[in-house]
């Protein structure tokens, strides 16, 4: 039991939080051991519980989401966070991501996604919901000048090019399976692949490379 991932939800919302802890508790990596229903609370269950991974709503009453973030890293707390959201507003995402924030996940999001993203935080990575990806690096796009990373752009095959270019539109790799009538599995390949040319760790580093790069679809 002890080597699963401890998660506390933090939702003003008490069917949201109760929604959350039964889909989060189909998957036996994953244990919810608490829950709060403000920023405050949060941060008081976070010091007493030391989950591995907190899922933190923005608009909560007492202390919203994004200041409670922001304790939680003054106090150096080690628990990863994601933050939930019904917005898709840039603003909220740049600032979140600037604070700390390990990981953005609308709240429309399906069970599969949230599962994903505890994950991938939990390995060190950051998640943001793909069909965001495009937010966050548009804000690269006035970038000036030639591209220091050029040389990168240009050890990337064909179909990597093509690749680079739908994660920057924010699409998953089933997404971009299909799209380009290819397995999921190679896909995975490609993106891999992909990392290692332009020196990335994720996803968005890599949509990022491509906006910087003018990277666009053939």
């Amino acid at each position: 039991m002890s080597d699963k991932i401890k998660v506390l939800i933090a939702d003003d919302h008490s069917l949201m939080r109760q929604g959350l802890t039964q889909l989060l508790q189909l998957d036996k990596a994953i244990e919810v051991i608490g829950e709060a229903s403000d920023g405050e609370e949060a941060v008081k269950k976070s010091i007493d519980l030391k989950p591995d991974v907190i899922l933190l709503d923005i608009n909560m009453p007492n202390m919203n989401g994004i200041d409670a973030l922001r304790r939680l890293k003054d106090m150096g707390i080690d628990s990863k966070i994601i933050m939930l959201t019904i917005h898709d507003d840039r603003e909220y995402l740049n600032e979140t991501i600037n604070i700390g924030a390990d990981g953005y996940v609308l709240k429309d999001a399906d069970s599969d996604t949230l599962i994903q993203a505890i994950k991938e935080v939990i390995r060190g990575k950051s998640y943001i919901q793909p069909c965001l990806a495009a937010l966050l690096v548009k804000k690269y796009r006035k970038s000036s000048g030639k591209s220091i990373q050029g040389s990168k752009k240009d050890l990337l095959t064909r179909r990597e090019y093509e690749v680079i270019s739908l994660i920057a539109e924010g699409l998953n790799n089933r997404e971009i399976a299909d799209r380009l009538f290819i397995s999921e599995k190679t896909v995975k390949n490609h993106v891999s692949n992909i990392f290692k040319k332009i020196d990335v760790n994720d996803r968005i580093q890599a949509a990022i490379f491509a906006y910087k790069n003018n990277i666009k679809k053939i």
